[in-house]
């Protein structure tokens, strides 16, 4: 029977990270993992360039029952200290807007980076082996895997949530928590596209791929960045971003045009060109297909500016700033890129990760309930919290 100090269960950016810390201090570590290949998720996000942290991350762009057990760990390990570490491994990187931080070449650096941070401290990365049982006794914790026995001082769980089954998610993270106690807070797929009624998909189907600058808002939050018509409902960013806000039965109030007053604009250009039609005026601020929908679902009439009395602009105007749309749900799971919720932190420590109800049992990454933003704030949540765990572990 093998022993380690420690166990990292999940071979993602969390427990990569944690594993490399632990062993640089010094720490048996071995780190266990169902798939055939380590930091999957790492490889397929930002569009295989992995948008790897951001610099604006900061308490207020997570999402947690408990808004304040995340703060100890950004504090204490920064997005700056793993820019640093990208940097010393030569990874050259930019940044492609709000502060994502993104790779020059391929998200497949980070992944070696990770690998190579583990094998330069002795950590050893083990893939395709299922853990069937965890016990735990007088020893510390038994293993049961698809290979054999392993003893450990330590476990940490970093095998993420339910977001995209098909890298592999499974809920073992969180029966592995139940199983010691854990409360699990309830889990919901969190920045996902949305999806619309059959109504409104038909209405809008045309406009597939087309993407606008929005403000998307409702009763908590707002966000101003891209949207994008989809031919199954509303994806982009902005929609991904008001998704972990959002709960079933919620409509949105979408901005289409937040850059200018559209009344003031449409007045003006009434002056200026009398003799220009509605639907065309519409056309200097948003894309043909788009202005000449809108105009047929809203049913505003094909006129002359000039004989488009002043409640008629602000009808329009009103409507174009103030749209509310009743998603009919969301994509689920199977496209979402993180999962709101999960293990409970009133029960894990903010500062170590370990848990308050079972000694040597440790929580990190997306498996936790603390969910950041879209735009890099994910993964540095992953590194935090696996240099907090590392170092303590």
């Amino acid at each position: 029977m093998r022993q380690f100090d420690v166990v990292v269960i999940g071979a993602g950016a969390a427990g990569l990270h944690c594993a490399a810390i632990a062993a640089a201090r010094g720490r048996s570590v071995l780190v266990l993992d169902h798939a055939k290949q380590a930091g999957k998720k790492i490889l397929i996000s930002g569009g295989g360039r992995c948008n790897f942290t951001n610099i604006y991350a900061s308490p207020e762009n997570y999402l947690s029952a408990n808004p304040h057990f995340c703060k100890s760990a950004l504090k204490r390990y920064t997005q700056w200290d793993f820019i640093a570490l990208v940097a010393k491994h030569g990874i050259g990187y930019h940044e492609k807007t709000l502060g994502q931080l993104f790779c020059d070449d391929s998200a497949k650096d980070i992944v070696a980076m990770l690998l190579r941070e583990c094998a330069d401290h002795g950590a050893e990365v083990q893939l395709r082996t299922s853990i069937n049982t965890v016990q735990h006794d007088a020893q510390g914790y038994l293993l049961g895997t698809s290979h054999d026995s392993i003893r450990a001082q330590s476990v940490v769980v970093a095998c993420g949530g339910l977001s995209m089954p098909a890298l592999g998610a499974t809920p073992f993270g969180y029966q592995l928590a139940e199983q010691f106690g854990h409360r699990i807070l309830p889990v919901r797929a969190g920045l996902v596209p949305f999806t619309l009624h059959d109504a409104d998909k038909q209405r809008f189907a045309e406009l597939s791929g087309l993407a606008v600058d929005v403000l998307a808002s409702n009763e908590r939050t707002s966000f101003k960045e891209a949207m994008l018509f989809t031919h199954r409902g509303l994806s982009g960013p902005a929609m991904l971003q008001i998704s972990s806000y959002w709960w079933p039965g919620e409509s949105l109030i979408i901005d289409l045009h937040p850059q200018a007053d559209l009344l003031e604009a449409l007045q003006t250009l009434r002056r200026e060109r009398p003799k220009m039609s509605l639907r065309t005026a519409l056309q200097q601020w948003f894309p043909k297909r788009l202005a000449l929908t809108l105009a047929e679902q809203f049913q505003w009439p094909d006129k002359n500016l000039a004989d488009c009395n002043n409640a008629l602009l602000q009808a329009v105007a009103g409507t174009l700033h103030h749209w509310a749309i009743k998603p009919n749900g969301t994509e689920g799971y199977r496209t979402a890129e993180v999962t709101l919720g999960g293990v409970d932190t009133d029960q894990v420590s903010s500062k170590t990760m370990e848990s308050k109800l079972q000694p040597g049992l440790f929580f990190i990454g997306e498996v936790l309930d603390v969910t950041g933003w879209l735009g890099g704030y994910n993964f540095q949540w992953a590194w935090s919290s696996a240099y907090a765990c590392g170092e303590s572990v």
